[in-house]
């Protein structure tokens, strides 16, 4: 079972995108067009947890391999960051020197969504792409499929 992914050739459209693709191109676009803020929805301390995916590649084939046991294994991190936080790794990944606001009358969601990895990991299994380096190769790959799009 794994956890919120993000990577190569994700889904960064505005309306129907998950939040970290979504943030991805908010920002950018935002920084294209010097918007002096991004707003984010709700407090940005509910709590999420991410996985490149080619890790959570890298994490069924290990299993595949290794793994003969019932039941699920969840796969992710066992780490987690605010929404506070994501966006700030955003904002770096992308360059963008404008302000973040926070809109409290939108909804928060789940306090935290975080999987208990203790299973994978006693196995021998981690993630090797850490969260900041693994927005700056979504964002390489957001910026490829905008120069594909613009041809």
């Amino acid at each position: 079972m794994p956890t919120n992914l993000y990577g190569y050739n994700d889904n960064y459209h505005p309306q129907n995108s998950h939040v970290l693709p979504a943030l991805l191109r908010r920002f950018h676009e935002a920084k294209e067009s010097g918007a002096p803020e991004v707003t984010i929805w709700g407090t940005g301390s509910p709590k999420r947890e991410f996985l490149f995916a080619d890790d959570l590649a890298a994490a069924c084939l290990f299993l595949m391999e290794t793994y003969s046991g019932r039941g699920l294994v969840n796969i992710g991190t066992g780490e987690d960051v605010s929404i506070k936080e994501l966006a700030g790794l955003v904002k770096e990944a992308v360059g963008y020197e404008g302000e973040l606001a926070f809109d409290t009358t939108k909804p928060d969601g789940t306090p935290r969504k975080l999987l208990d990895v203790t299973k994978l990991h006693s196995l021998g299994w981690r993630h090797t792409t850490e969260l900041r380096e693994g927005i700056r190769m979504a964002y390489a790959d957001f910026l490829s499929q905008e120069a594909v799009a613009e041809r």
